[in-house]
């Protein structure tokens, strides 16, 4: 977990290195989200912790929930989806009806010029729609914030790892298993 942090706020840096006077805030916001959550996880597998570790934990989930909305448009669940592309049907076959209604004769440059602004329109629709259906609301988020809590009351939270569990089953039930004959190998 440590080194795909470390890997992933790296990458982030060199690709949002040079942003345009455009894109300087929102690659900003987006290197900070992703560097408070790095350090959540990092903080968070520590074997003890003390109230100021939690605080640390504390202020780091709230700027990461604070600037994560920079990538609320790439969380699209698939009923939103579904839905923006129907919505994007049904306004393409309503405007196409509104041009069958006018019997205006126009120029190849005007028909260039409408469908641009119609590709435009469709698309403005489209990312309102995808930003108000989208969220963070799953359980996966709720439960970071109960991490300083959890701590407090049942102790570190790397007591309740599963890997000694699963290498105790590795080494008990696989192996045997894989050197017997198969057959009736209990």
């Amino acid at each position: 977990m440590r080194n795909h942090g470390r890997c992933i706020l790296a990458i982030m840096a060199s690709a949002l290195r040079n942003p345009d006077s455009s894109q300087y805030q929102d690659f900003k916001s987006a290197l900070k989200c992703v560097t408070r959550l790095v350090e959540f996880t990092l903080m968070a597998q520590y074997h003890r912790h003390t109230p100021d570790t939690l605080s640390y934990t504390e202020s780091y989930l709230q700027t990461f929930h604070r600037t994560k909305d920079i990538f609320l448009e790439f969380r699209t669940l698939m009923a939103t989806g579904t839905q923006a592309n129907r919505q994007d049907h049904d306004l393409r076959e309503l405007m196409a009806n509104q041009h069958a209604k006018e019997v205006h004769h126009r120029t190849v440059a005007n028909c260039r010029l409408l469908a641009d602004q119609e590709r435009v329109e469709r698309s403005e629709r489209r990312a309102d729609l995808i930003r108000r259906e989208n969220h963070f609301n799953f359980i996966k988020m709720r439960y970071l914030i109960q991490f300083a809590s959890h701590v407090q009351h049942f102790g570190s939270i790397s007591m309740y790892s599963t890997k000694i569990g699963n290498l105790a089953y590795k080494d008990e039930i696989k192996d045997g298993y894989l050197r017997s004959n198969k057959n009736e190998a209990t």
